[in-house]
């Protein structure tokens, strides 16, 4: 087969990795020289914790097993099993750790409610003043500025793949065949277009106005290298309240008996943190739903995480080098984990992960590859 893949994030590299893999030919073609959306400004975090039960789940543990499979034979994705840590401080924060710990899924998630000690003991780093702290086996990390790269040039080596960036494909002229705007006609048995929160133009003319897809909108942030490890990924308890898997009485009482502080809730803000391989941390995140999205980066969301994250090291943190917005694209049916549609004959949109794309990604595009029977 030959498959024309449109958009380089990582949900579009992912199907071209796996339909290269199968034995395919692939045409990747992306707007920009390469991809410079949310699949560069996320955390790069494979998040196994927080996912809805059932089919969420499961897509995102096997999209854990394959990145690890993809980090064996890429070390440039900078695959790490790092897992997770939540602490917390309450007596409201412990209930919700203890809920999701009796689940019946905990298991899988490897999830278990440590004591602050023995917490300190996974991430010495974490000096600062907790109780306790939900840790998750299951989560990990990839460099997400880098993993694209690291898996194109895996992809070229193959000999069946075609990379065409600064290319913007502007229509369907047939079955399974698009025209980009350098005029260029590119024909093949599957097109995919992936293309992340770029939800307008062709997208809007082939899906109509009522594709169930929203923009979301972030801002984070990245240090200088913190001058020794941060063993795990960490979180805050104000993540649990955006997370399905956390979901039910313990929660209730937490969001009624625990505000956020102002900031926090104002921003529909979260800690969520993970170390990069030069060191640097990078740091989030905050929600933005209502649009026109605004053009600012404001300080008060950058000042409320710096707080929470020197409270959980017990230090200062290091020099703030670089701060963002981003934005993705999320599916507003919460029962699905991907919005999956055939606008034309043989052309799907793959799009919609939300802020799942990063974790889901490769799972999301093997199923793909199924249900199109590449």
């Amino acid at each position: 087969m030959r498959v024309i893949v449109v958009g380089a994030g990582v949900v579009g590299t992912m199907h071209a990795w796996h339909a290269v893999k199968r034995g395919h030919e692939v045409v990747q073609i992306e707007r920009e020289s390469e991809a410079r959306g949310a699949s560069l400004r996320n955390f790069g975090q494979i998040w196994v914790s927080g996912r809805a039960g059932g089919e969420e789940l499961e897509t995102a543990l096997r999209a854990r097993e394959l990145w690890e499979s993809l980090g064996e034979r890429v070390p440039g994705l900078g695959f790490r099993a790092c897992g997770s840590l939540t602490p917390v401080r309450t007596a409201r924060e412990t209930a919700v750790a203890e809920a999701a710990v009796a689940r019946p899924d905990a298991a899988a998630r490897g999830y278990k409610l440590l004591t602050a000690g023995e917490a300190r003991a996974i991430n010495p780093a974490l000096r600062g003043d907790f109780a306790a702290a939900l840790w998750c086996e299951r989560d990990a990390a990839v460099e997400p500025r880098t993993a694209q790269l690291a898996l194109k040039q895996e992809l070229l080596a193959s000999g069946r793949y075609t990379y065409l960036g600064g290319r913007e494909v502007r229509e369907v002229v047939g079955t399974a065949s698009v025209r980009d705007d350098h005029g260029d006609v590119h024909t093949g048995d599957a097109v995919v277009l992936a293309t992340g929160a770029w939800l307008g133009g062709l997208v809007r003319e082939l899906a109509g106005p009522d594709l169930p897809v929203r923009r979301v909108r972030l801002q984070m942030m990245q240090t200088d290298p913190l001058g020794e490890p941060l063993t795990t990924s960490v979180a805050d308890a104000d993540s649990f309240r955006y997370y399905p898997a956390y979901r039910g009485e313990a929660l209730d009482a937490l969001n009624t008996g625990q505000a956020q502080t102002p900031t926090a809730a104002e921003h529909r803000m979260q800690l969520l943190m993970v170390q990069r391989r030069d060191g640097g941390l990078t740091i989030g995140d905050t929600h933005e739903y209502e649009h026109p999205f605004s053009f600012d980066t404001v300080e008060e969301p950058y000042e409320h995480l710096t707080a929470v994250v020197e409270s959980f090291l017990g230090r200062p943190l290091p020099r703030i080098r670089r701060r963002w917005a981003g934005v993705y694209a999320q599916c507003t049916d919460t029962t699905r984990v991907v919005h999956r549609q055939e606008v034309r004959d043989g052309v799907w949109l793959v799009t919609g992960p939300g802020g799942r794309g990063m974790t889901c990604s490769p799972a999301i595009a093997e199923t793909t590859a199924n249900e199109l029977g590449w």
